[in-house]
């Protein structure tokens, strides 16, 4: 008998297992090292590297072999955390660095670091104070950075001495460690960057010891104390970063700066940069700075009446200095370079993934439910990914190109290299196949042409019966759920096999249409994307008028998707008769500083209480379905608890599943599965 699907889905951590990632490409682009576990269900990582010129692989690095006879992963709390903002669900090697040469590697096992020979394939163990986190080569390959214990050292690879640049002054300050708001909302996982020479290092210190303490409990283990967790609550203090330029003799020189965030920095050939934000997150600001004295000059100045939005991979300078910059203007999100946009506001820029000179590699997308992969060389830009729908990445350096892309049509992805245009092979993915039979219609729904896909069971003939509707939306801010891609549309499927229709659309607010579509939701987190999930329903059920059962309607998410599930029954239970809502946002007073104010602003504004769920508690009278981690420190358990509350004062029924142990990322295999099994059993009840 095959697997099932949620068993194969949770035993594959979401089909990601035996995927190829991570990769670094040499600089004269002879090889390239990257990330893959060995199998589509084996959950350690190794290190890999592909030659260019033959075409092949070997595998350099082995957790299995180097770490022999070590009882399971025993990481430090502070890895453990970077992990879950990170939403890594792999163990072994999840993360290395190399020098820039590509010559020698480091990485942690269990806390353990060690350094690889990438020629020679011979690994050592460091001997080191403590556990370590985030270790990165020194570019010149003589160090090796990493924080241990709050602390940030560097170890001479030459002599083996240890040396400690910057010790913390109390329990609540680390150095070199990015902080819970940069980790979780401005996609900066790093807290120290290296001078291009090696002789010195620009390091975060963070003192979180103006940010509230919040406690996790466990209450299915009573004997174990809370854990305490420094989390910065809208309205509430954010921690202390500042900037210090450590060199390896010892020397210490500030870098003062003066707003509230520390977005990036950037260290190389041509200078030291940092980007920083005021709180307000309207401005973000551009700063050269002299590594010799700390002092800093504005370079660029960006504003928005509504947010500047945060695009990764920039700063970054072509080979004569010119700034490689991402900002909007004129309606799009576009690619600046030095001060001149080269990008037409109709290409929507995602994220700069690499600069190889005087070539810029960035993703964009022109039809919003395709991630196209570009070039710009000498004043104009050239589609690189091929020319079917897809989604598309990749990486360039020294004439090799890597290009990774998934399509509808295709099962999982595929890794292509070519060096100058030549084709050198693939690099292979162990992914499991899930084995659906995927039937998803890509359509525009409603008044504003919203991104929609449509997914009907496997064996439905079109037009034969109407089938209960199952809407599966994420609908928020920074994510979107419709694209060209199957990988996209899995459970979805799945969910459909089991007799739904299922809908999903990305309404106001998720990216790939530009800025005025994503500013819509400013100061009302609710309204909108409300909205748009009703109107994708009735423009789909007017494409499928046969089809779709508008009587029996189900809608199901999980974090702002679960809000938007409560926030459908609770609203609008003429159009949605059940919801079921996985680690839901129910008071935005409870979320993150940076995410929350960026789109609602201060809590003081007096937007807060509309986007939030308590006052229509009453409301309810739809079957709801609460689902809730109770180890999760992103969505903390004390959201869905306290909705609960609110429904019981109100004399409401409604259901609640506290997971144990659980944290936002469900990673657990039994209770992955499970949780599918449980909502479609839920769903058809509800919808019967």
């Amino acid at each position: 008998m095959s697997e099932s699907f949620p068993r194969l889905h949770a035993r594959t951590r979401r089909f990601t297992l035996g995927v190829p990632r991570g990769f670094t490409i040499a600089p004269d682009g002879s090889h390239i090292v990257f990330l893959r576990t060995k199998g589509g269900s084996d959950p350690v990582t190794c290190l890999w590297e592909f030659d260019v010129a033959s075409g092949q692989e070997r595998l350099i690095a082995d957790p299995r072999v180097i770490a022999a006879g070590e009882d399971g992963e025993d990481l430090p709390p502070e890895e453990r955390a970077r992990r879950e903002r990170s939403r890594e669900q792999a163990g072994g090697i999840v993360g290395y660095s190399t020098d820039t040469a590509v010559t020698t590697a480091a990485f942690t096992l269990s806390g353990n670091l060690y350094v690889i020979d990438l020629k020679t394939r011979s690994a050592r163990r460091l001997q080191t104070p403590g556990q370590v986190i985030d270790p990165r080569v020194s570019p010149d390959g003589v160090y090796v950075g990493y924080v241990s214990g709050g602390a940030f050292h560097i170890h001479d690879l030459e002599d083996e001495v240890d040396h400690v640049l910057a010790r913390p002054e109390s329990p609540e300050v680390t150095y070199g460690l990015a902080e819970f708001i940069a980790a979780e909302e401005l996609n900066r996982m790093r807290g120290y960057w290296w001078s291009p020479s090696g002789d010195a290092v620009l390091v975060a210190r963070v003192d979180e010891s103006p940010v509230a303490k919040w406690h996790i409990a466990d209450p299915a283990n009573p004997s174990r104390s809370a854990s305490e967790q420094r989390y910065p609550a809208a309205g509430t203090a954010n921690a202390k970063v500042e900037l210090f330029v450590l060199t390896v003799d010892g020397s210490r020189t500030p870098v003062p700066f003066d707003d509230e965030y520390l977005v990036t920095a950037s260290w190389d050939t041509h200078g030291l940069t940092i980007v920083t934000m005021p709180r307000d997150q309207k401005t973000m600001r551009l700063l050269d700075v002299d590594p010799a004295t700390g002092t800093s000059t504005v370079v660029r100045e960006d504003t928005d009446p509504a947010w500047i939005d945060v695009v990764p991979g920039v700063p970054g300078r072509l080979s004569d200095g010119t700034l490689v910059w991402a900002a909007s203007s004129e309606g799009g999100h576009r690619l600046i370079i030095g001060d001149r946009p080269v990008t037409p506001a109709t290409l929507q820029v995602r994220e700069i993934l690499d600069i190889d000179g005087d070539a810029v590699l960035f993703r964009a997308s022109g039809e919003p439910t395709e991630i196209a992969l570009w070039a710009y060389k000498d004043g104009r830009i050239t589609l690189v990914s091929p020319a079917e729908s897809g989604v598309y990445s990749g990486h360039t350096a020294g004439g090799t190109l890597i290009v990774t892309g998934q399509t509808l049509g295709s099962e999982g992805s595929v890794t292509r290299v070519s060096h100058h245009g030549t084709a050198r092979g693939h690099i292979a993915s162990h992914a499991e196949r899930p084995g659906l039979d995927l039937r998803v219609s890509l359509v525009r729904a409603g008044k504003r042409d919203l991104s929609t896909a449509v997914l009907f069971p496997s064996g439905h003939v079109p037009g034969s019966a109407k089938l209960p509707v199952l809407m599966d939306p994420y609908g928020g801010p920074h994510a979107q759920r419709v694209l060209a891609a199957s990988g996209a549309y899995l459970t979805s499927q799945w969910f459909a096999d089991q007799g739904f229709a299922v809908v999903v659309a990305d309404g106001r607010g998720t990216p790939g249409r530009g800025p005025e579509f994503e500013r819509a939701v400013l100061h009302d987190l609710a309204t909108p994307p409300l909205e748009d999930q009703i109107d994708a329903l009735h423009g789909a059920a007017a494409q499928f008028p046969d089809d779709l059962d508008l009587s029996r309607v189900g809608i199901r998410g999980w974090s702002f998707g679960g809000f938007l599930a409560a926030l459908a029954v609770l609203r609008r239970p003429d159009v949605f008769h059940a919801a079921i809502a996985g680690a839901p946002v129910t008071d935005w007073r409870l979320y993150d500083t940076c995410y929350t104010e960026r789109y609602l602003g201060h809590p003081d504004a007096g937007h807060y209480d509309s986007s939030s769920l308590f006052a229509d508690a009453e409301k309810l009278d739809r079957p709801l379905l609460l689902i809730h981690g109770l180890a999760d420190d992103n969505v903390v358990a004390a959201h869905t608890l306290r909705l609960s509350s609110a429904l019981l004062a109100a004399g409401r029924p409604h259901n609640v599943l506290p997971l144990s142990g659980v944290t936002h990322m469900t990673p657990q295999e039994v209770v992955a599965e499970n949780l599918l099994l449980l909502q479609v059993d839920f769903l058809k009840k509800a919808l019967s």
